[in-house]
C-alpha cells in the first residue's frame, strides 16, 4: 500500500511539473518587457552569459484600485548564467513596479532595491490603492545596512523613489 501511495505521488507531482510554463517575457505588455529586458541588459554588461527568471519573477495584481492589472517585476530569484548576485546586493534585490493605464499602457512607477516588500491587507474603500510595506536597506531611515528600515506607500500612478537622507 505504501509503495502504491508513494508511485501516485510521484506520477501527481510529474504531472504538475508538466503542467507548469516556462517564464515567457512575451506573455506581458510592452512595458513589462522592457523592464524585465534590464536583467538581460545587466547580464550581458558583466558578461554573466544567459538569463534565467524565476516562475514568479513577475506579479500581476491591481495596486491602484482601478481594476486593472498591475505588475511587480522582482528580480530576486533572477540568474545571470552561474552568478546569485546581479540583481541583488546588501540593500536587497531591484523590483519594478508598473501600473496600468487607461489606455491599455503600463507606466512605470518604482524601480529599486528592497530587502523585502509586502502587499498589505485591501483598503475597505472600494476603489482605493493598495498600501506595499517595503523593508530598505537601513540607510534610508539615516542608519546603516541591517537596521530596520520600513517605509509603506499607497501605489498610484504617479512615480515615486526612496530618498537617503
Amino acid at each position: 500500500m505504501r509503495y502504491l501511495m508513494l508511485l501516485l505521488a510521484l506520477f501527481v507531482s510529474a504531472a504538475r511539473a508538466e503542467d507548469a510554463k516556462p517564464f515567457n517575457p512575451s506573455d506581458y505588455p510592452p512595458g513589462v518587457q522592457k523592464a524585465l529586458r534590464y536583467a538581460n541588459e545587466e547580464c550581458t554588461s558583466q558578461d554573466g552569459g544567459e538569463v534565467t527568471f524565476a516562475p514568479d519573477t513577475v506579479r500581476k495584481i491591481d495596486l491602484t484600485g482601478d481594476g486593472r492589472d498591475d505588475y511587480i517585476v522582482d528580480f530576486q530569484d533572477t540568474k545571470c548564467g552561474d552568478r546569485e548576485t546581479t540583481y541583488c546586493g546588501t540593500g536587497g534585490c531591484v523590483i519594478n513596479i508598473l501600473v496600468a493605464l487607461p489606455d491599455g499602457n503600463v507606466r512605470p512607477v518604482f524601480d529599486g532595491y528592497v530587502l523585502r516588500y509586502k502587499i498589505m491587507a485591501p483598503p475597505m474603500k472600494r476603489g482605493a490603492a493598495r498600501t506595499v510595506r517595503f523593508d530598505l536597506h537601513g540607510s534610508f531611515c539615516g542608519g546603516f545596512g541591517p537596521q530596520t528600515c520600513v517605509k509603506q506607500k499607497a501605489i498610484t500612478a504617479t512615480p515615486f523613489a526612496f530618498k537617503q537622507p
